[in-house]
């Protein structure tokens, strides 16, 4: 299973600045991954960028005792820019951790900006880090903004998995391909 930017932490990085952010917020995305693990039982969990948002508080306490309930799951992190914790605290938890991952010919990368070194025999890479989003337009002026998918012909950027973060509104090019999240369904667009 393949996932980005789940940003573990950054309701409580918030409440620690003085922002009073809800930690319901936190516990629903861990919920909704383990709905997701439970459901699909994936032999590894590939996290393409900011699982963690900052450094360690209360909530990263929380996803300490979570991992140790799941101690056969395979974790890889491919680290993005707030995947600051020290080397030691992804050891302690079993978490694989690496700058680019390459399996099979699919390359693993935290922005797509950044797909560096060897890419000779990449087939198609994926990536999170802008947490895409999509404007659908009704009749009128009706607009509404959701996370998508965003597959061009070369690689896929995956939506924010954390429901605490903003979007980067895509403009599909010729060949692009974009499946907005709406309601618990994906709905293929443009």
């Amino acid at each position: 299973m393949i996932v980005s930017d789940l940003h573990f932490g950054k309701t409580g990085h918030f409440r620690k600045s003085g922002i009073p952010i809800p930690q319901s917020v936190y516990k629903e995305d861990l919920q909704r991954l383990v709905a997701q693990l439970q459901y699909f039982q994936p032999r590894q969990l590939i996290v393409v960028g900011d699982m963690f948002h900052s450094h360690a508080n209360k909530e990263l306490e929380l996803f300490k005792k979570w991992r140790h309930d799941l101690p056969d799951l395979t974790i890889r992190l491919v680290k993005g820019n707030h995947d600051i914790l020290q080397d030691k605290w992804y050891d302690e938890l079993h978490i694989d951790t690496t700058e680019q991952l390459h399996i099979n010919g699919i390359a693993f990368t935290h922005d797509i900006t950044d797909l560096t070194g060897n890419t000779a025999g990449t087939r198609y890479s994926f990536s999170g880090h802008i947490h895409p989003g999509i404007n659908i337009r009704g009749n009128g002026r009706q607009s509404l903004s959701f996370p998508c998918f965003y597959f061009s012909p070369a690689y896929c950027v995956l939506p924010a998995f954390s429901r605490f973060t903003g979007l980067a509104m895509m403009r599909p090019a010729g060949g692009d391909e974009v499946f907005a999240i709406v309601n618990h369904s994906i709905i293929p667009c443009c």
